[in-house]
């Protein structure tokens, strides 16, 4: 038994299925770790921050206290400062300062010295009342990173505070060692106490982003960089939550995308079958002309019986030949239907054969060579092909189209819209195309026997017929009051199974024998 192999492009498209929800998955999983990453070094620049400013608070306060004692010997409140600067938390030394030369401080006393040599950092512009600055290290402790807050009077005499850059340290530590962020804050623009050695030029190549902040009360940057790393493990995190379900997705997938392509590649086999095997046949609806009660003609409906004796409806197959490419294959195969069944039919000459015709095969470069040699298969008939459009789909090449229909109009064909105001392009087809004949949508037919009698739709659609000069063939007549109505409002043809329902070949030509024309005289 030969093993049936799924051709490429269907199984691409199962790869494509298959892969889509990973991909996707992947792709904004990945986004949202970024994202996470993002939130997470801001809320950690908030934290930051905010305790940067809690310690402000306190060194600015001190500063602000240390003022009570300006202009005092260094001898009547050496010890106060002492006491000052151990019972509070946070600072190195606190100090007074006159002409910016310390001379007393909570560390050396009364050891004069200045400003500039304690900081070991040259001072900020003169004329400001107060500045902070953070150090590389200060006079008594060189290799430790601190913080200066400076207070100073018109009368140049000042307090400060040194905050111990290690709580700075630590604090940053504990907050970025669990990330692996590499942490760096400043004060007033001065060295970057930072909470590991310096990135390397290698190192910082691989940070993913750093994120960079400040202080809306001070004048403290903060400056948080995350390695790659943190990104990966927040990806790995989302994934792990994110991945069962888009695995569940790309199984779903790859199922519904089988079933898609097994459903076409049935119905294209089932039509190609179909053809072959003889399951397709036409039955012919009469239309009759109301002007003489006589037939004028029939439009040829295809239908399809499958082997098993099941009906496939007509909207569904054509719907289906359509989207699978195979409607001209169908419309030539009717074509063929017709003319086998008209090589035994006795006809008046002149008897009309409305056949439906797709957008596809309009536009198709052998449509024109399909009709002639469908006109000459039934010459001998002597008959009026009408072509009929259907607005299924759109006809996009009108000007190429409208060419093509009216080289077949010299010849002697016609051409008709089908189910005339139930499409997106009928107006344009009137402009567009040369047209013979208006079929009304049965539709518009069935408000004849509304309960108010108005059809304000169907009277507009037959004067515009008659402004165009197009013979009117009303579709789906049931009742003699819809016969007697577009009798009377100028519509000539029509056709229904008040007069006939569709019939098979010999069928209709049984019917053309025994069925007179009906009664169209007035109720």
């Amino acid at each position: 038994m030969q093993t049936f192999v799924k051709p490429n492009h269907e199984r691409l498209w199962l790869v494509v299925a298959g892969l889509l929800p990973l991909l996707l998955c992947l792709f904004f999983t990945f986004i949202e770790a970024r994202q996470t990453g993002a939130r997470q070094q801001e809320m950690t620049a908030a934290a930051l921050l905010s305790q940067a400013e809690h310690i402000s608070d306190l060194a600015w306060d001190m500063t602000d206290s240390l003022q009570t004692f300006s202009n005092r010997p260094c001898k009547d409140i050496r010890s106060q400062l002492q006491k000052l600067g151990a019972l509070n938390p946070y600072f190195r030394s606190v100090g007074l300062t006159q002409d910016n030369t310390v001379y007393c401080s909570s560390a050396f006393g009364a050891t004069r010295g200045p400003v500039a040599g304690m900081i070991r950092h040259a001072l900020p512009a003169p004329g400001q009342s107060w500045w902070t600055l953070s150090l590389a290290g200060t006079f008594g402790v060189q290799d430790r990173p601190a913080v200066i807050f400076m207070r100073q009077t018109p009368g140049k005499t000042g307090s400060y505070a040194v905050v111990d850059g290690q709580y700075l340290i630590d604090l940053m530590r504990a907050t970025g060692l669990k990330l692996g962020y590499h942490i760096t804050m400043r004060f007033g623009g001065g060295y970057q106490i930072a909470n590991a050695a310096p990135l390397n030029p290698q190192q910082a190549n691989w940070k993913t982003r750093t994120f960079n902040s400040g202080s809306s009360h001070y004048p403290i940057a903060i400056s948080i960089s995350a390695p790659r790393t943190e990104t990966l493990q927040n990806w790995r995190q989302v994934l792990l939550t994110f991945m069962p379900m888009a695995v569940i997705l790309s199984v779903l997938f790859v199922a519904v995308t089988n079933s898609w392509l097994r459903r076409r590649s049935s119905y294209r086999d089932e039509l190609r079958r179909g053809m072959a095997f003889g399951e397709f046949s036409v039955h012919y609806q009469p239309v009759c002309n109301l002007v003489n009660g006589q037939l004028a003609g029939v439009e040829a409906l295809m239908r399809w019986q499958r082997s098993d004796g099941s009906w496939v409806r007509p909207d569904i197959f054509i719907a289906a030949a359509e989207a699978e490419g195979m409607i001209v294959q169908l419309t030539r195969h009717l074509l063929q239907l017709i003319a086998k069944d008209c090589a035994s039919w006795k006809v008046p000459a002149g008897f009309h054969i409305g056949i439906n015709v797709a957008a596809d095969h309009l536009q198709h470069e052998d449509f024109v060579k399909d009709i002639r040699g469908f006109s000459q298969n039934i010459a001998h008939l002597l008959p009026t092909i009408t072509l009929e459009l259907t607005e299924r789909s759109l006809i996009s090449e009108g000007d190429l189209v409208a060419h093509r229909l009216a080289e077949l109009r010299s010849e002697g064909i016609r051409v008709a819209i089908d189910d005339f105001g139930t499409g997106h392009c009928s107006l344009t087809y009137l402009q567009t195309f040369p047209l013979d004949y208006l079929k009304i949508d049965k539709s518009f037919v069935n408000a004849i026997e509304s309960a108010d009698g108005e059809t304000p739709i169907l009277d507009t659609i037959i004067q515009l017929a008659h402004r165009l000069a197009l013979q009117v063939v009303a579709e789906g007549i049931e009742t003699p009051l819809q016969m007697e109505y577009l009798k009377n409002h100028g519509v000539v043809f029509i056709q229904g199974f008040y007069y006939a329902r569709p019939l098979s070949s010999a069928a209709l030509m049984v019917w053309i024998e025994q069925n007179p024309p009906p009664d169209t005289s007035p109720l």
